[in-house]
Parts: structure tokens; sequence; C-alpha cells
């Protein structure tokens, strides 16, 4: 597996939680709508995303606290398929965000994040 490739919080109280982190970690909140409520891209000083926090709400309802790394895979179907054979879970359906596809597991130990993959294969 690759690198990190984003972060992504789901919390009960969004706009509370990326305020917190944009006066601590002096991030720029940019809302994403969401329909009847905001989610927010946490943006770095110099404007490129440190990742997301959302509220637990729509397709997030389920999704475990904490932050969830998003792992990048060359194909999302194996990956999947190695992390049953291996003894992890996935969890929930395989979602879709423009190109690219994405999926949250759960390894051996319990520990939860999401393999993504895009159209374009990772180097």
């Amino acid at each position: 597996m690759e690198n990190a490739m984003w972060l992504d919080m789901t919390v009960e109280d969004a706009d509370k939680v990326s305020q917190f982190y944009a006066d601590v970690m002096g991030w720029r909140r940019q809302t994403v709508e969401m329909g009847d409520y905001v989610d927010f891209v946490m943006l770095k000083p110099d404007g490129s995303p440190a990742g997301g926090i959302c509220h637990r709400r729509g397709p997030n309802t389920s999704l475990p606290a904490g932050w969830i790394p998003y792992f990048t895979v060359n194909e999302l179907a194996p990956s999947l398929d190695a992390v049953v054979t291996r003894g992890g879970e996935q969890v929930g359906e395989i979602r879709a965000f423009g190109d690219a596809e994405y999926c949250l597991i759960k390894d051996p130990a319990g520990n939860h994040c999401a393999l993504y993959a895009s159209s374009k294969p990772v180097a």
C-alpha cells in the first residue's frame, strides 16, 4: 500500500470540531454543501488540503469515530479480496467519488481505514 493520501473524521458536531482544528492548527475551513448541512475540507496555511471533517449524518452515519486514513491502491476489488482473505473486514459498500472508488475496512486488530483507487494507477 502507498502512503495515506487523505484523512477524514466524522463527528456529531463538525462545526465545533472543524473550528477547533482551525484554531489549533491554523487550518482554514472550506465548506462542502451536503444538502441541508455543510461538511468541511480543512486547508493548511499554504492552501493544500489537510483532510475532511464531516457530520455524522447521511452517508457518514455509521462511520467510526476518530481520524480515518485513506490509503491508495491500484485496484479496489483485489485489495478488498485480500482484506477478507487476510482476516480483515469490508465495512459497508463501495462508494464513488468522481472517477474514484473507496471502501472502509477493518484490519484483523480492529483498526479502521479506507482503501481508495482512482482510475489512474498508483505509481
